[in-house]
């Protein structure tokens, strides 16, 4: 766990250790001593902040990625502009989370991490996404993100086209240009991804 505010840092571990699976092997609080950590201690993830003395996350991911490539390093930081996102994957980063997310997400990260599966915030993916396109059209249409709601509902397909008075195909047709700009590949994913940026909320 590699954090420079040691009231984060010591919580984190202190969270991460309630779990059965989960053993934490060290702690560092700058880019220099994570990296040290890293070689000696071989873990399986390390939990990364970007912004540390001793040339932050970004550099130090790079190192262990050279230096450790078994080790998978997963970004834990507050920070979701373009460069601090494309600099961590580009460096070698498995996954990048946000600290806003919650400790069963942060929990499954690391578990997924561990075995080789990439994590990345949906908030995050939908910021690459814009950056790949690289124009706000690739916002969806207000008729998508409708129909992402009903989703999110538990609505089937059919049942949004019996409710939207428009054919079951044109549905798909929505759902499909919906999940091409938020950077997704399934319904689930797509209604996490306009829960967590905020494009729909569910009822009640």
């Amino acid at each position: 766990m590699a954090d420079d505010h040691t009231v984060v840092r010591q919580g984190i571990v202190a969270l991460l250790s309630l779990e059965s699976d989960i053993e934490i092997v060290g702690e560092a609080q700058d880019g220099t001593s994570v990296v040290s950590a890293t070689t000696a201690l071989r873990p399986d993830v390390v939990l990364m902040d970007l912004r540390m003395p001793g040339g932050g996350g970004i550099a130090a991911t790079r190192k262990i990625s050279s230096l450790v490539p078994d080790c998978r390093v997963l970004v834990l930081t507050t920070y979701d502009n373009d460069a601090s996102i494309v600099g961590a994957i580009e460096a070698g980063a498995i996954g990048y989370l946000l600290k806003s997310t919650s400790t069963p997400e942060l929990v499954a990260g690391v578990r997924s991490a561990a075995v080789g599966r990439s994590v990345i915030t949906p908030a995050v993916t939908l910021q690459m996404a814009r950056r790949r396109s690289g124009t706000a059209a690739s916002s969806p249409t207000p008729r998508e993100i409708e129909i992402l709601a009903l989703v999110a509902q538990g609505r089937t397909n059919a049942r949004i086209a019996e409710q939207l008075g428009i054919g079951e195909a044109t549905v798909k047709t929505h759902l499909l240009s919906a999940f091409r700009k938020l950077g997704v590949s399934d319904r689930t994913e797509a209604v996490m991804a306009a829960l967590s940026t905020g494009l729909i909320s569910l009822p009640g």
